[in-house]
């Protein structure tokens, strides 16, 4: 019988497991005296209801930062940042500010996949083995089930691996740095040994598992076809064309920061997988290894920039990037579940999007994101509307849910009775040169 998912369930099981130390880091707010509120970008009335959702929903978690993009058939109708602080460390936040935005790196890497496929250098049913350079330490052998993974597979997160019955080796740093002998910090191949050399928890297409280390090695996959960075790839097939030029991918130590990137808050802390020194560091800065997250995790962008990637696959037919027929391959029922046995409205796990689909055109697709230090969701709604917002925060002592922003955004747009006809995307992105899109 298929998975069925509903968009909540998906929230809570895309949340990076991160063990947390029973203490607290004083990293959440190292000011004094009351948090003050800010809003920056161009206050529309009639989108009121947008603020205020957002700042009651920043109050009651005391969440530093956020940023709310929402376009409206294509055209940016609402841009602004958000800041709730005491903490003279704590930029204030702009339309424009780049967060780390987690897990919404997956739709951005499938949208990167399915280019190749479309540009004809890569094949959704390629296999994985045949494609990278995988083996285990000597002396183990890999699990014969791994020959029939695909890149469809992994889009899909039906490649096998299921963390709920084992772990996921993207968070098992020093576990993965002791079992190969290695000095942490341990790299992207490190993982992939370590992993070669297991069992797989299910037979591939059969069962669905979100799988962080699918889209990593997704990433891989890219480089390896495309003959560049997952980075430079993506920056240039993905974003480039739709005149976003901001995204980049984020660094873990704090050092590390771009010039016009948030500063994140957590109250954990656990022990640094950046060196063998036991150093114990905030969760946001230290305990997970953003380097080795890229094409799972770890881009960086505004609110803006994600809102224009996701209205660009509102009209297909108008797209840069993805043509109708790919589009269509992005959002179809995956492998496990039979046309036959769908039932329109059900959630499923498209190719890097989630989608419940009510057929003759009505189909939201979405995509949630959490890390120590981040919160993100981007949603595209039947109606034509699509919003990101992005916070610098996934926890706090009210012990209040992050995931509820998603159905307050919907009540904040079903509230709207007259929408402005403006488009705000030429004050915050570049002009969009058509030859990027050249295969």
């Amino acid at each position: 019988m298929a998975d069925k998912l509903s968009r909540l369930d998906f929230l809570r099981s895309a949340a990076l497991p991160i063990a947390m130390s029973g203490n607290a880091w004083a990293n959440s707010s190292t000011g004094s005296g009351a948090r003050e509120w800010s809003a920056t970008g161009a206050e529309w009335p009639a989108l009121a209801s947008f603020d205020t959702t957002m700042r009651s929903f920043m109050e009651a978690r005391n969440i530093p930062g956020g940023s709310l993009a929402v376009t409206r058939n294509g055209q940016l109708v609402l841009a602004r940042g958000y800041t709730f602080s005491n903490d003279s460390e704590d930029l204030a936040v702009e339309p424009d500010s780049l967060f780390r935005v987690a897990s919404l790196s997956k739709p951005v890497t499938a949208v990167a996949i399915l280019r190749l496929v479309q540009d004809g250098k890569l094949d959704l049913s390629a296999k994985l083995m045949d494609l990278l350079d995988l083996a285990p330490l000597p002396g183990r052998s890999p699990d014969r089930r791994l020959d029939s993974v695909t890149v469809r597979h992994l889009l899909q997160h039906l490649g096998g691996w299921d963390r709920d019955l084992t772990f996921d080796p993207t968070f098992h740093d020093s576990a993965i740095a002791e079992e190969l002998g290695v000095s942490l910090p341990i790299s992207k191949a490190d993982i992939a040994t370590f992993m070669t050399g297991r069992p797989i928890d299910h037979l591939p297409g059969t069962t669905y598992a979100y799988c962080n280390y699918g889209y990593s090695l997704l990433g891989q996959i890219i480089e390896r076809i495309a003959g560049e960075s997952y980075q430079a790839y993506v920056n240039r097939q993905v974003f480039q064309p739709l005149g976003v030029v901001r995204p980049a991918l984020g660094r873990t130590r704090p050092e590390h920061r771009l010039m016009n990137e948030v500063r994140y808050h957590t109250q954990f802390s656990g022990q640094s997988v950046l060196e063998d020194c036991g150093q114990t560091v905030p969760n946001c800065y230290g305990a997970v290894n953003f380097e080795n997250q890229d094409a799972q995790g770890a881009w960086l962008a505004s609110a803006v920039d994600l809102v224009r990637f996701a209205s660009t696959f509102d009209d297909p037919a108008s797209s840069p990037v993805l043509d109708p027929a790919s589009v269509a391959k992005m959002y179809s029922l995956p492998e496990n579940i039979a046309p036959s046995a769908y039932t329109p409205g059900d959630g499923y796990y498209a190719c890097g999007w989630l989608v419940r689909d009510w057929r003759n055109g009505n189909r939201n697709t979405w995509h949630g994101g959490s890390q120590p230090g981040t919160s993100s969701l981007l949603a595209r709604r039947w109606d034509g509307l699509d919003w990101c917002v992005l916070f610098n925060q996934r926890d706090d002592a009210s012990g209040l849910s992050y995931g509820a922003i998603d159905g307050l955004l919907h009540d904040a747009a079903d509230a709207v009775t007259q929408w402005p006809d403006h488009d705000l995307f030429d004050d915050y992105l570049s002009p969009v040169h058509t030859c990027e899109t050249e295969g």
